[in-house]
């Protein structure tokens, strides 16, 4: 078989997969369901809020917003796969399900990947500029977070806030 043909089946081949795998549709990461939501114990003033929306919950919620490419095979199954990782390390949808060391664990360590600049991702920033954090919103955020960490260490003896659970990356 001559090389002209062998790359027209293969291009002919890459074609008809890609067609097909546009017919797998990853179940998207969308709920109303607010019962252990961090917002429920804690306060989240609106900027706090407006903030969390822009730059967080994509990853870190049951509320991811879709941008129109997430309906494109390979690239939704990508972006479903990143939402689940994020959503493993905290997710604020289910902040109050997790015991309370884990909570302060992770609270704590939101704090610390958004000051070290590791919150949000570069590869997330890139594309949605809007997500990128001032110093001020970092601030704004570090203080809300600061006071939720603080809020519980006054309300739970200092061993039980102590994490001896599987290592996030904070």
């Amino acid at each position: 078989m001559p090389i002209n043909k062998k790359l027209k089946n293969a291009a002919i081949g890459i074609l008809v997969l890609l067609v097909l795998i546009q017919f797998y549709r990853p179940e998207r990461n969308l709920s109303n369901d607010d019962t252990y939501a961090i917002s429920k114990k804690y306060p989240v003033p609106d900027s706090v809020q407006t903030i969390l929306k822009a730059s967080c919950y994509d990853c870190h919620s049951d509320k991811t917003v879709y941008p129109w490419y997430a309906n494109v095979q390979p690239v939704s199954a990508w972006l479903t796969h990143h939402i689940n990782e994020g959503k493993e390390h905290f997710n604020f949808s289910e902040f109050l399900s997790y015991p309370v060391n884990k909570q302060h664990h992770v609270i704590q360590g939101m704090r610390k990947a958004i000051k070290n600049d590791e919150m949000p991702i570069k590869s997330y920033t890139l594309i949605h500029t809007y997500a990128r954090l001032s110093p001020e919103q970092k601030t704004m955020l570090c203080k809300w977070a600061d006071g939720i960490a603080a809020s519980m260490e006054a309300s739970y003896p200092a061993d039980s806030l102590i994490w001896k659970g599987r290592k996030h990356r904070d």
